[in-house]
């Protein structure tokens, strides 16, 4: 059996998901006595693969194809791969990106599809752990066949570490461009004073205990002390205290 884990990048850096991913990998490839296989689509795809060379690793697959993530692109290229390497499963993060094409790979291949996978088992048959009602139950999912697609929730699994000595496939596909319906035509920053707390390592996040809008500026005394970013639940935004780009949740 083949594990393959489809790595992901963002303005021209791997995300570190994509490490966390070959660690979740290699858990499933030891379970079934199998062989872990990184895939990466677009950007600088020779230094994302010597990146993805960690140890555990036994191929890279690599696609030279465009600059940023592109929904079209990425189906094509995924499925291509897979063809290639006849996985029994597959990984991706559950990011945006990949919660954005991993659905439309699945149901080209025709294999189920799990969401948000915070867990991995395979002694007998594919075992997925969820969490439902924001962390407060889990559910081990059952899943049927003998193939499957899984995203893997962040921050879940620790970073593959080391260096491998996997070896580097590049793959020449030709992308059938009339089927690409979108392009990426600028990156908008975000404005002044604002975040994206999906990027930061360190959260301190707030809530009802905080009690007062006065005592935001205590915690954000911390955040600095801890080089953090502030984040928040849903009635701190609905208050006003704090911007919607700073609310924790599904992110």
């Amino acid at each position: 059996m083949t594990v393959l884990a489809v790595a992901e990048h963002r303005r021209g850096e791997l995300r570190d998901v994509s490490l966390e991913l070959l660690t979740a990998g290699r858990h499933l490839a030891d379970a079934t006595g199998g062989e872990l296989h990184a895939a990466v689509v677009g950007g600088d795809v020779e230094r994302y693969a010597e990146q993805l060379n960690r140890e555990g690793v036994d191929a890279v697959h690599t696609v030279e194809y465009g600059e940023e993530f592109n929904h079209d692109v990425y189906v094509q290229a995924a499925e291509a791969v897979v063809d290639a390497v006849d996985p029994t499963y597959v990984l991706a993060p559950n990011s945006v990106n990949g919660l954005d094409y991993v659905p439309a790979l699945a149901e080209r291949l025709g294999w189920p599809l799990v969401t948000d996978a915070v867990g991995l088992d395979a002694g007998d048959g594919l075992t997925v752990t969820r969490e439902l009602y924001s962390g407060k139950a889990e559910a081990e999912l059952a899943v049927g066949g003998e193939r499957a697609v899984v995203t893997i929730r962040g921050a879940e699994w620790p970073a593959a570490e080391g260096t491998g000595d996997a070896t580097v496939e590049s793959h020449d596909l030709a992308i059938d461009e009339t089927a690409v319906r979108s392009t990426v035509t600028r990156f908008q920053k975000v404005g002044a004073g604002d975040v994206d707390i999906t990027d930061a390592d360190v959260l301190v996040s707030v809530g009802r205990g905080i009690e007062e809008e006065e005592n935001l500026d205590l915690v954000f005394e911390l955040a600095d002390a801890l080089d953090a970013t502030v984040s928040a639940s849903r009635p701190i935004v609905d208050n006003g205290w704090l911007p919607q780009d700073r609310q924790v949740g599904q992110s």
